[in-house]
């Protein structure tokens, strides 16, 4: 059985169990979450830089060969999940377009234990074995959209990943300690991380799916745990699995922006649409109440989202304009759409 077949009958069963709560939870959020604010300040306030280690570029003289890796988006076949992979497809195989892409294949883990119809369009397998050939895999989302085409930002063994202000091991560690012992190391060897956006080895990852399964279902079984943790409980167990197997992250900030939070592209590579997008018609945001304009990927969860969604009005961040105007695009070339 190749290292692909592995990975995937392990990532299968970790879908099953855990990320259609997740799913279920992130579309009923309510409008206010509880982050980003109080912790956010807190943080800069604190001084705390959260990049932890960046990559060391290569000499510009030494021209690297390229390192392809997989990309792949685990999802549902709700409205509300297909939609969100039918756009992040077709933009990843814009950027794919790239003479200089290390974008390899793609596969959308389709978890409900049936094909759907939109097997033929978007590359896809459910509860069966794929075989990649790919050294490196991409754990992405549907709600991202690739702004740029995203070179192999892992390297020298470790993985790289984006740091999450709200993954806090150090303020957790009376919990974190249930599953990642003091022998084990310093709470900080947990790096501030989920498991997406990341690239990571694929010997790495099929040490790590497994224990990240075991310990995401020991933490769901732990009351204190699942009450700290929530929603972002399977990013707390893929950051201790990957520092029980010693697979640190080169945390990269400008991986993703968080728009109406990120109000610019600048060097990301990937614009993730968690937040709803608020503002009166001056363009002044109006977070935590509807807007008069507004955004919010749980405005379609049983709807498709019409082509031509109106654009923001002016002042509203480039952030916010590129994700608008991007989704735009995408539902106007997908053939088909809303059927």
């Amino acid at each position: 059985m190749g290292w692909g077949n592995v990975f995937f009958t392990v990532v299968i069963s970790l879908s099953a169990a855990l990320i259609t709560y997740n799913i279920i939870i992130s579309a009923n959020a309510s409008l206010k979450q509880e982050f980003p604010g109080d912790s956010a300040s807190a943080a800069a306030k604190s001084g705390v830089d959260p990049i932890i280690r960046m990559p060391t570029e290569s000499s510009p003289a030494k021209k690297r060969s390229k390192r392809l890796f997989h990309t792949a988006v685990t999802a549902s076949d709700s409205i509300y999940n297909t939609w969100q992979c039918r756009v992040m497809y077709y933009w990843f195989k814009q950027q794919k377009l790239s003479p200089n892409s290390e974008m390899g294949g793609f596969t959308r883990i389709l978890h409900s234990g049936k094909p759907d119809r939109f097997m033929e369009e978007i590359p896809t397998f459910w509860l069966q074995q794929a075989n990649i050939e790919e050294d490196y895999i991409f754990m992405s989302e549907p709600d991202h959209i690739l702004v740029k085409p995203i070179p192999n930002l892992s390297r020298d063994g470790l993985g790289a990943a984006f740091p999450f202000f709200y993954i806090e091991p150090k303020k957790y560690e009376t919990v974190l300690r249930k599953f990642f012992p003091e022998e084990r190391g310093p709470i900080t060897n947990i790096d501030p991380i989920g498991n997406s956006p990341v690239i990571v080895g694929k010997d790495a990852l099929k040490k790590i799916a497994p224990t990240w399964m075991n310990v995401s279902l020991a933490m769901k079984k732990d009351p204190e745990t699942d009450k700290a943790f929530g929603w972002v409980l399977e990013m707390y167990a893929y950051a201790v699995a990957s520092a029980l197997h010693g697979v640190g992250n080169i945390l990269y900030k400008e991986f993703m922006l968080q728009p109406p939070w990120d109000t610019t592209i600048g060097k990301s590579y990937i614009i993730h649409y968690t937040y709803g997008c608020d503002y009166d018609l001056q363009g002044k945001m109006t977070y935590g109440k509807i807007g008069e304009w507004r955004f919010d990927k749980r405005s379609y969860d049983n709807v498709w989202p019409p082509r031509n969604l109106s654009l923001p009005p002016p002042g509203v961040p480039e952030s916010v304009v590129t994700l608008v105007k991007m989704v735009n695009e995408a539902t106007a070339n997908i053939p088909n759409w809303g059927s």
